[in-house]
């Protein structure tokens, strides 16, 4: 009988730091924010720009990233890496998620479009 209540006692604890221990992982997660860095990689009459899309959390998948992308054109890029959905408003990857620290990336062939993220949700929990 001893026994069952120093288990329960032990599973309850381990439960109560797992909790802890995750609120952890997504508040970490809220200052490493995911980036979109634009490199321009050709100089020809119409630029070329390399767009990096990066979840900079080490812990969490990042999904429905969102990008004011002004107005950015469709044509430009596969709309399964970039989508354009409005004026200024483009999700990344469709939605899907990115995995911890992974990065992705597209070349468009054009006058520089201002972006930045807008809106994105961490999957921690």
């Amino acid at each position: 009988m001893l026994n069952l209540a120093v288990f329960k006692l032990m599973l309850g604890a381990l439960l109560a730091f797992a909790c802890f221990f995750n609120q952890g992982w997504s508040s970490k997660c809220a200052a490493d924010n995911p980036t979109v860095k634009q490199t321009q990689v050709g100089f020809q009459k119409t630029p070329i720009f390399l767009v990096e899309v990066q979840n900079n959390c080490p812990m969490c998948p990042v999904i429905d990233i969102h990008v004011k992308c002004g107005n950015f054109l469709q044509d430009l890029v596969n709309p399964k890496l970039f989508k354009v959905l409005g004026h200024n408003d483009c999700v990344v990857n469709g939605g899907l998620p990115l995995a911890p620290l992974q990065k992705i990336s597209f070349n468009y062939s054009h006058q520089k479009f201002l972006m930045s993220p807008s809106i994105w949700y961490f999957q921690c929990e």
